[in-house]
């Protein structure tokens, strides 16, 4: 008799969770599950707070990736390449995601190759100043109608073969410059003119 009081409940209680089961089965006959993120944000605005509002739209976006388009189809939207791909459904199907990674693979090579490209510029660019700044300007050449006098075309040949710095050195380079700044403020005399008689 205890044998069959548990068998009894047994199949009481299979039951009970058959009957409680095919009542939620119903409850969401009759709630239709949206079928894109318009139709889902549009059940989430409908909510009692704005908090409970903001946990429905969150919960939508986990859901659906894609968007409707106004001419109708679903639109992607990929924030790491920053544009769109037009989709079949509401989410990406993996033939679509296969295509949308692929482009990404395309994308992340063309910016490292941009990237390069633009090192190599700026590396270009400042080797460019680089040699720019150490290039010797060239000194000017004397007029050839002016002689150099033998003990000058000395002198310079002394100072050229010194070595920068040295008092011995920069002391007849100053003394030469002195003398041409005198010479260029000194008033030269005036050619004699000869009286005509």
């Amino acid at each position: 008799m205890i044998a069959s009081r548990a068998s009894v409940l047994l199949t009481i209680s299979i039951a009970g969770l058959l009957v409680l089961h095919a009542s939620r089965a119903q409850a969401q006959w009759w709630s239709r599950a949206p079928a894109d993120f318009e139709e889902c944000a549009e059940q989430a605005e409908k909510a009692a707070t704005k908090d409970e509002r903001s946990v429905q739209l969150t919960d939508c976006n986990a859901k659906f990736a894609g968007r409707r388009k106004p001419g109708g189809g679903y639109s992607y939207f990929d924030f790491m390449q920053n544009r769109s791909f037009d989709i079949a459904g509401p989410n990406p199907t993996p033939e679509e995601q296969k295509k949308i990674d692929e482009q990404y693979t395309a994308f992340l090579e063309r910016e490292r190759r941009s990237r390069i490209a633009a090192a190599f510029t700026a590396k270009q660019q400042l080797l460019q100043q680089a040699s720019l700044r150490n290039e010797k300007v060239p000194l000017p050449v004397e007029a050839p109608n002016k002689q150099a006098s033998a003990s000058e075309i000395r002198s310079r040949a002394k100072a050229a073969n010194c070595a920068r710095h040295s008092f011995s050195c920069e002391w007849p380079r100053l003394s030469e410059s002195l003398k041409d700044l005198k010479k260029l403020f000194s008033p030269s005399p005036a050619p004699s003119k000869a009286k005509r008689g």
